[in-house]
Protein backbone atom coordinates (compact mmCIF):
# COMPACT_ATOMS: atom_id res chain seq x y z
CA UNK A 1 0.00 0.00 0.00
CA UNK A 2 3.01 2.31 0.76
CA UNK A 3 4.39 2.35 -2.68
CA UNK A 4 1.21 1.79 -4.47
CA UNK A 5 -0.03 5.32 -2.94
CA UNK A 6 2.57 7.75 -4.97
CA UNK A 7 1.34 5.92 -8.06
CA UNK A 8 -2.05 6.68 -7.49
CA UNK A 9 -1.19 10.26 -6.19
CA UNK A 10 0.32 10.94 -9.52
CA UNK A 11 -1.70 9.09 -11.93
CA UNK A 12 -4.82 11.94 -10.22
CA UNK A 13 -2.22 14.88 -10.91
CA UNK A 14 -1.47 13.88 -14.29
CA UNK A 15 -6.03 13.82 -14.88
CA UNK A 16 -6.23 17.39 -13.20
CA UNK A 17 -3.82 18.82 -15.59
CA UNK A 18 -4.87 17.15 -18.70
CA UNK A 19 -8.72 18.19 -17.73
CA UNK A 20 -6.93 22.04 -16.60
CA UNK A 21 -5.37 21.79 -20.72
CA UNK A 22 -8.71 20.72 -22.62
CA UNK A 23 -10.95 22.90 -20.82
CA UNK A 24 -10.08 26.58 -22.70
CA UNK A 25 -9.62 24.68 -25.53
CA UNK A 26 -13.35 23.85 -25.92
CA UNK A 27 -14.45 27.58 -24.40
CA UNK A 28 -12.58 28.60 -27.20
CA UNK A 29 -14.51 26.97 -29.80
CA UNK A 30 -17.56 27.25 -28.49
CA UNK A 31 -16.98 30.93 -28.64
CA UNK A 32 -15.65 30.83 -32.08
CA UNK A 33 -18.28 28.77 -33.14
CA UNK A 34 -20.78 31.29 -31.81
CA UNK A 35 -19.02 34.23 -32.99
CA UNK A 36 -18.77 32.96 -36.81
CA UNK A 37 -21.82 34.78 -38.96
CA UNK A 38 -22.59 31.05 -40.68
CA UNK A 39 -22.81 29.59 -37.70
CA UNK A 40 -25.13 32.31 -36.02
CA UNK A 41 -27.06 32.02 -39.53
CA UNK A 42 -27.57 28.13 -39.16
CA UNK A 43 -28.81 28.65 -35.94
CA UNK A 44 -31.40 31.56 -36.85
CA UNK A 45 -32.39 28.84 -39.51
CA UNK A 46 -33.05 26.44 -36.97
CA UNK A 47 -35.29 27.82 -34.26
CA UNK A 48 -36.68 30.89 -36.14
CA UNK A 49 -37.20 30.28 -39.93
CA UNK A 50 -37.92 26.75 -39.16
CA UNK A 51 -39.23 27.15 -35.98
CA UNK A 52 -41.04 30.30 -34.53
CA UNK A 53 -42.00 31.59 -37.98
CA UNK A 54 -43.86 27.99 -38.36
CA UNK A 55 -46.12 28.63 -36.08
CA UNK A 56 -48.10 32.06 -34.59
CA UNK A 57 -46.29 34.77 -32.82
CA UNK A 58 -49.08 34.00 -30.62
CA UNK A 59 -48.48 30.78 -29.70
CA UNK A 60 -46.15 30.00 -26.79
CA UNK A 61 -43.63 28.20 -28.85
CA UNK A 62 -42.99 31.40 -30.32
CA UNK A 63 -41.16 32.01 -27.53
CA UNK A 64 -39.55 28.45 -26.79
CA UNK A 65 -38.05 29.10 -30.08
CA UNK A 66 -36.09 32.22 -29.32
CA UNK A 67 -35.46 30.91 -26.01
CA UNK A 68 -33.46 28.01 -27.78
CA UNK A 69 -32.26 30.26 -29.64
CA UNK A 70 -30.68 32.46 -27.11
CA UNK A 71 -29.34 29.70 -24.97
CA UNK A 72 -27.83 28.28 -27.76
CA UNK A 73 -25.62 31.69 -28.87
CA UNK A 74 -26.87 35.00 -26.73
CA UNK A 75 -24.91 37.47 -28.88
CA UNK A 76 -27.17 37.26 -31.75
CA UNK A 77 -29.16 40.67 -31.67
CA UNK A 78 -32.16 39.38 -33.50
CA UNK A 79 -33.29 36.82 -31.15
CA UNK A 80 -33.95 39.54 -28.64
CA UNK A 81 -36.10 41.17 -31.10
CA UNK A 82 -37.95 38.62 -32.33
CA UNK A 83 -38.48 37.44 -28.84
CA UNK A 84 -39.80 41.24 -28.05
CA UNK A 85 -42.33 41.24 -31.11
CA UNK A 86 -45.14 39.34 -29.65
CA UNK A 87 -44.92 41.33 -26.11
CA UNK A 88 -45.22 44.58 -28.14
CA UNK A 89 -47.98 43.82 -30.46
CA UNK A 90 -49.79 42.03 -27.17
CA UNK A 91 -49.11 45.86 -25.10
CA UNK A 92 -46.45 43.97 -22.89
CA UNK A 93 -44.05 46.78 -22.92
CA UNK A 94 -42.45 46.09 -19.36
CA UNK A 95 -41.25 42.94 -20.87
CA UNK A 96 -40.95 43.93 -24.67
CA UNK A 97 -38.77 46.60 -23.91
CA UNK A 98 -35.80 44.98 -21.75
CA UNK A 99 -35.35 42.70 -24.53
CA UNK A 100 -34.80 45.08 -27.32
CA UNK A 101 -32.43 46.81 -24.90
CA UNK A 102 -30.32 44.21 -25.41
CA UNK A 103 -30.55 44.19 -28.90
CA UNK A 104 -29.39 46.96 -29.40
CA UNK A 105 -26.68 46.37 -26.90
CA UNK A 106 -25.81 43.72 -29.33
CA UNK A 107 -26.04 45.67 -32.76
CA UNK A 108 -27.22 49.36 -32.13
CA UNK A 109 -26.51 49.67 -35.99
CA UNK A 110 -29.51 47.44 -36.51
CA UNK A 111 -31.98 47.75 -33.88
CA UNK A 112 -31.53 51.65 -32.50
CA UNK A 113 -33.86 53.11 -34.86
CA UNK A 114 -36.48 50.50 -34.32
CA UNK A 115 -36.39 51.10 -30.57
CA UNK A 116 -36.89 54.72 -31.01
CA UNK A 117 -39.53 54.11 -33.17
CA UNK A 118 -41.32 51.61 -30.98
CA UNK A 119 -40.84 54.38 -27.91
CA UNK A 120 -42.74 56.47 -30.44
CA UNK A 121 -45.80 54.79 -31.44
CA UNK A 122 -46.26 52.17 -28.99
CA UNK A 123 -44.77 53.15 -25.37
CA UNK A 124 -44.85 56.98 -26.17
CA UNK A 125 -41.71 57.99 -24.48
CA UNK A 126 -40.80 60.89 -26.71
CA UNK A 127 -37.77 61.92 -25.16
CA UNK A 128 -36.60 58.59 -25.19
CA UNK A 129 -37.53 58.21 -28.44
CA UNK A 130 -35.80 61.45 -29.65
CA UNK A 131 -32.44 60.38 -27.66
CA UNK A 132 -32.51 57.24 -29.65
CA UNK A 133 -32.96 58.67 -33.26
CA UNK A 134 -30.58 61.60 -32.45
CA UNK A 135 -27.97 58.72 -31.28
CA UNK A 136 -28.35 56.68 -34.36
CA UNK A 137 -28.01 59.52 -36.81
CA UNK A 138 -24.85 59.64 -35.99
CA UNK A 139 -23.81 57.26 -37.98
CA UNK A 140 -26.54 56.64 -40.25
CA UNK A 141 -27.48 60.15 -40.91
CA UNK A 142 -29.77 59.40 -43.78
CA UNK A 143 -31.15 56.34 -42.88
CA UNK A 144 -34.62 55.26 -42.61
CA UNK A 145 -37.36 53.11 -40.39
CA UNK A 146 -40.62 51.80 -40.97
CA UNK A 147 -40.38 53.88 -44.37
CA UNK A 148 -39.99 57.17 -42.88
CA UNK A 149 -36.98 59.24 -42.21
CA UNK A 150 -35.93 59.85 -38.53
CA UNK A 151 -36.58 63.15 -38.99
CA UNK A 152 -40.34 61.96 -39.43
CA UNK A 153 -40.35 60.51 -36.24
CA UNK A 154 -38.20 63.17 -34.51
CA UNK A 155 -41.16 65.54 -35.28
CA UNK A 156 -44.20 63.33 -34.30
CA UNK A 157 -42.32 63.47 -30.42
CA UNK A 158 -41.68 66.89 -31.17
CA UNK A 159 -45.38 67.74 -31.68
CA UNK A 160 -46.23 65.34 -28.71
CA UNK A 161 -44.51 66.80 -26.62
CA UNK A 162 -45.70 70.32 -27.38
CA UNK A 163 -42.25 71.48 -28.86
CA UNK A 164 -44.36 72.29 -31.98
CA UNK A 165 -41.45 74.92 -33.73
CA UNK A 166 -38.93 72.18 -33.33
CA UNK A 167 -41.91 70.12 -34.79
CA UNK A 168 -42.19 72.41 -37.54
CA UNK A 169 -38.26 72.05 -38.25
CA UNK A 170 -38.26 68.16 -38.37
CA UNK A 171 -40.77 67.79 -41.02
CA UNK A 172 -39.56 69.83 -42.90
CA UNK A 173 -36.44 67.76 -43.11
CA UNK A 174 -38.23 65.02 -43.51
CA UNK A 175 -39.66 66.93 -46.71
CA UNK A 176 -36.03 68.08 -47.77
CA UNK A 177 -34.80 64.25 -47.56
CA UNK A 178 -37.65 63.02 -49.13
CA UNK A 179 -37.52 65.48 -52.34
CA UNK A 180 -33.37 64.55 -52.62
CA UNK A 181 -31.06 66.68 -53.81
CA UNK A 182 -33.34 67.16 -57.05
CA UNK A 183 -36.01 68.15 -55.39
CA UNK A 184 -38.32 65.89 -57.09
CA UNK A 185 -38.97 63.09 -54.71
CA UNK A 186 -43.11 62.07 -53.64
CA UNK A 187 -43.57 63.30 -50.51
CA UNK A 188 -45.47 60.62 -48.41
CA UNK A 189 -48.54 61.42 -47.63
CA UNK A 190 -48.38 61.18 -43.66
CA UNK A 191 -45.48 63.54 -43.52
CA UNK A 192 -48.16 66.19 -45.36
CA UNK A 193 -50.43 65.39 -42.70
CA UNK A 194 -48.52 66.12 -39.97
CA UNK A 195 -46.90 68.94 -40.60
CA UNK A 196 -50.42 70.19 -41.42
CA UNK A 197 -51.45 68.96 -37.89
CA UNK A 198 -48.49 70.78 -36.22
CA UNK A 199 -49.60 73.89 -38.37
CA UNK A 200 -53.12 73.07 -37.16
CA UNK A 201 -52.04 73.22 -33.50
CA UNK A 202 -50.03 76.47 -33.91
CA UNK A 203 -53.38 77.92 -35.27
CA UNK A 204 -52.09 78.36 -38.91
CA UNK A 205 -54.75 77.74 -40.67
CA UNK A 206 -53.56 78.36 -43.92
CA UNK A 207 -50.65 76.37 -44.44
CA UNK A 208 -52.60 73.45 -42.46
CA UNK A 209 -55.37 73.97 -45.66
CA UNK A 210 -52.24 73.76 -47.74
CA UNK A 211 -50.73 70.66 -46.20
CA UNK A 212 -53.70 68.78 -45.92
CA UNK A 213 -55.03 69.31 -49.06
CA UNK A 214 -51.92 68.30 -50.59
CA UNK A 215 -51.97 64.99 -48.11
CA UNK A 216 -55.94 64.60 -49.79
CA UNK A 217 -54.54 64.82 -53.16
CA UNK A 218 -51.84 61.55 -52.52
CA UNK A 219 -54.31 59.47 -50.88
CA UNK A 220 -58.08 61.20 -50.93
CA UNK A 221 -59.54 59.08 -48.22
CA UNK A 222 -57.78 59.67 -45.53
CA UNK A 223 -59.57 59.89 -42.51
CA UNK A 224 -58.02 62.16 -40.08
CA UNK A 225 -56.32 64.86 -43.40
CA UNK A 226 -60.77 65.11 -44.18
CA UNK A 227 -61.13 65.82 -40.13
CA UNK A 228 -58.54 67.99 -39.78
CA UNK A 229 -59.20 69.94 -42.73
CA UNK A 230 -62.67 70.29 -41.49
CA UNK A 231 -61.78 71.45 -38.08
CA UNK A 232 -59.96 74.22 -39.77
CA UNK A 233 -62.95 74.91 -41.70
CA UNK A 234 -64.82 75.19 -38.94
CA UNK A 235 -62.25 77.89 -37.21
CA UNK A 236 -62.88 79.85 -40.10
CA UNK A 237 -66.35 79.47 -40.54
CA UNK A 238 -66.40 77.68 -43.42
CA UNK A 239 -69.26 75.20 -42.34
CA UNK A 240 -70.50 74.25 -45.64
CA UNK A 241 -66.57 72.93 -46.58
CA UNK A 242 -66.37 71.51 -42.79
CA UNK A 243 -69.41 69.19 -43.33
CA UNK A 244 -68.12 67.76 -46.35
CA UNK A 245 -64.86 67.14 -45.17
CA UNK A 246 -66.58 65.42 -42.06
CA UNK A 247 -68.83 63.44 -44.04
CA UNK A 248 -65.75 62.28 -46.25
CA UNK A 249 -63.74 61.16 -42.86
CA UNK A 250 -66.95 58.98 -41.65
CA UNK A 251 -66.92 57.60 -44.84
CA UNK A 252 -63.39 56.37 -45.41
CA UNK A 253 -63.62 55.30 -41.49
CA UNK A 254 -66.62 52.95 -42.69
CA UNK A 255 -65.03 51.71 -45.55
CA UNK A 256 -61.65 50.84 -43.82
CA UNK A 257 -59.42 53.41 -44.72
CA UNK A 258 -57.00 54.17 -42.17
CA UNK A 259 -53.49 56.08 -41.55
CA UNK A 260 -51.57 53.12 -44.01
CA UNK A 261 -48.89 52.86 -41.26
CA UNK A 262 -47.85 48.89 -41.01
CA UNK A 263 -48.65 48.74 -37.44
CA UNK A 264 -51.88 50.65 -37.03
CA UNK A 265 -53.41 47.66 -36.04
CA UNK A 266 -51.44 47.30 -32.33
CA UNK A 267 -51.22 51.34 -31.68
CA UNK A 268 -52.73 54.35 -32.05
CA UNK A 269 -50.71 56.79 -33.83
CA UNK A 270 -50.79 60.58 -33.06
CA UNK A 271 -53.81 62.84 -34.14
CA UNK A 272 -55.73 59.38 -34.98
CA UNK A 273 -59.30 59.62 -35.12
CA UNK A 274 -62.44 57.05 -34.78
CA UNK A 275 -65.98 57.61 -35.88
CA UNK A 276 -66.91 59.08 -32.57
CA UNK A 277 -64.34 62.17 -32.97
CA UNK A 278 -66.24 62.62 -36.39
CA UNK A 279 -69.44 62.59 -35.08
CA UNK A 280 -68.37 65.14 -31.74
CA UNK A 281 -67.27 67.75 -34.31
CA UNK A 282 -71.04 67.46 -36.20
CA UNK A 283 -72.25 68.89 -33.07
Amino acid sequence: MGKSWPLFLSLVLALARLGHCQQPASTKVAAGGCGSKAYQDTLVARYLDRGAHRVSYLSPQWGQYCDSLIAACPTIAYAYQQKAMPLIKCGDYAKAMPLMDQAVALDANRWLAYRGFLKCIFTKDYAGALTDFRRVAQFKPNGREMDHTYAFFAGLCNMEMGNYKQAEADFNQDIALQRGAAGQGEIHFNTLFYAGLVAFNRKQYAATQSYLEQCLKAYPQHPEANYYLALTCQAQGKEAAARQHLDAAQHALLGGYRLNEDNIFYANYPGQVTEFEVMQARR
